[in-house]
């Protein structure tokens, strides 16, 4: 599998799934992980983003605390993911966002064009304190990140465009924290969808075919606006 190795500011090596377009890249994107790990879907999603021409990369964002992670999406597999997502959550600063950045910055040169990323669940709310914390990016779309609606992270001041993707039947991002985020963020583009949490991802129970092919067409069209 086409994994590659990316480096850190601080000197941390950690793997990265990449995957890039047969011609020249009409830009990059960056591809931040549920909290199941770089595992087959996330992996489907970079190749997916390859297919519409972009260079494509995932960090391994659990690799400062277990290397090699990949779950499903069984009881178990939530479980031990949240259980490593508090881990990497618990880092100083800037943790996993070192890891993110020196992928953000391995994809602009590589693909010598503009830089997106988009994240999912925890990758969702990742990709928003990138938006807001890391250098290089063109767009940002967080796909209903987790804690990304809270007092403290609704206060943030993106740097770059932002698309951002909700469940209207998400039971763990409350509609009304969905709602006080837009009104806290008028300059984002917010989308909600009658769905679940989840329902990007096709090997989960939550998965609504119908409102991932939506959201994937709008976050296309951002990335093509925003990216070149």
């Amino acid at each position: 599998m086409p994994f590659i190795t990316l480096t850190a500011a601080d000197g941390r090596t950690f793997p990265a799934y990449e995957a890039r377009p047969a011609g020249q890249p009409r830009g990059a994107v960056v591809v931040v992980q549920e909290i199941f790990g770089v595992n087959s879907h996330i992996r489907s999603v970079v190749d997916g983003y390859t297919q519409a021409g972009y260079l494509a990369v995932a960090p391994a964002a659990f690799d400062r605390v277990q290397p090699g992670v990949e779950l499903g999406y069984a009881e178990a597999d939530m479980v031990a993911g949240q259980a490593l997502k508090a881990a990497v959550e618990a880092l100083p600063a800037p943790g996993v966002q070192a890891d993110i950045q020196a992928a953000i910055d391995h994809a602009a040169r590589h693909s010598g064009g503009k830089v997106g990323i988009v994240g999912y669940c925890w990758g969702g709310l990742l990709a928003w304190r990138a938006a807001s914390l890391l250098s290089g990016l063109s767009a940002a779309v967080p796909y209903y990140g987790g804690g990304m609606t809270t007092e403290a992270e609704r206060v943030r001041q993106p740097r770059c465009p932002v698309l951002a993707h909700f469940a209207e039947q998400d039971k763990w991002i409350p509609l009304e924290s969905v709602q006080a985020f837009a009104q806290a963020q008028p300059d984002v583009a917010v989308h909600l969808y009658g769905a679940h949490h989840g329902f990007n991802c096709d090997q989960r129970g939550a998965w609504h075919a119908p409102s991932a092919q939506l959201a994937r067409e709008r976050t296309l069209a951002f990335f093509a606006q925003h990216l070149g």
